[in-house]
């Protein structure tokens, strides 16, 4: 595996860094999208990453132009989109015939990418991607369990890989299931018992966060590849 960074052009006047972990003869390449509140450098992102990548697996992430900036505060929802177009193409413009392209992130990146996937089928980026993994899908805002984000949902046509803390504040197994069970796509869950958003478990558990890590990296793994 290695490891190179790319700038990718979102607009005339903004361009972010993208991370391209290569890998020989690669499977399928996911376009991993972080969450609102850490970047691509984040252990989370680089563990998932370098986790996929061994499996062989190419795994491309990138920052959003507020993260690039050094903001705490997420850009607004059309910059967040654009955004994930801007990489979908940089992915696909030197993709192999037969290589799968698959989209996904981690709480805020996954909501994005599907509201993507929702609205975008005639970008040529977005009219690669044969699927989408969503690692904490944020239902709601937590304590809000009406205020939920699923409008755009029933328009996706990829089959969806769905990976949710049970305990999830921003989604529990039982809110996410009533929804995503519902859609006219394939969608296939993995629930990590225990988890909260961050798939951190209790100690009580017996399982450490590098074994929780792996049971979600290879269930992702085996998701691509199958």
């Amino acid at each position: 595996m290695s490891v190179t960074e790319h700038r990718v052009a979102v607009s005339p006047t903004v361009a972010v860094t993208a991370r391209r972990y290569a890998v020989p003869s690669r499977q399928a390449t996911i376009v991993l999208a972080h969450g609102a509140g850490a970047g691509q450098t984040h252990p989370f992102m680089v563990d998932v990453a370098t986790a996929l990548a061994a499996r062989g697996i190419e795994v491309v992430t990138f920052n959003f132009p507020y993260m690039e900036a050094g903001r705490r505060t997420p850009d607004r929802t059309p910059v967040l989109e654009q955004t994930w177009r801007a990489v979908l193409a940089h992915a696909a413009s030197d993709l192999p015939h037969g290589v799968r392209l698959v989209a996904g992130g981690k709480s805020m990146g996954g909501r994005i990418a599907s509201q993507v996937l929702a609205s975008d089928t005639g970008h040529a980026g977005v009219a690669r991607v044969s699927g989408l993994v969503l690692l904490g899908y944020p239902l709601h805002p937590p304590g809000k369990p009406t205020a939920q984000r699923t409008a755009h949902l029933p328009a996706i046509t990829a089959p969806i890989l769905l990976v949710q803390g049970s305990r999830d504040a921003f989604g529990t197994r039982e809110e996410v299931e009533s929804v995503f069970a519902l859609l006219p796509t394939r969608v296939d869950f993995f629930f990590v018992e225990g988890g909260d958003h961050g798939f951190a478990v209790p100690r009580s558990s017996g399982r450490s966060p590098r074994d929780v890590m792996r049971e979600v990296t290879d269930r992702v793994a085996d998701w691509i590849l199958g």
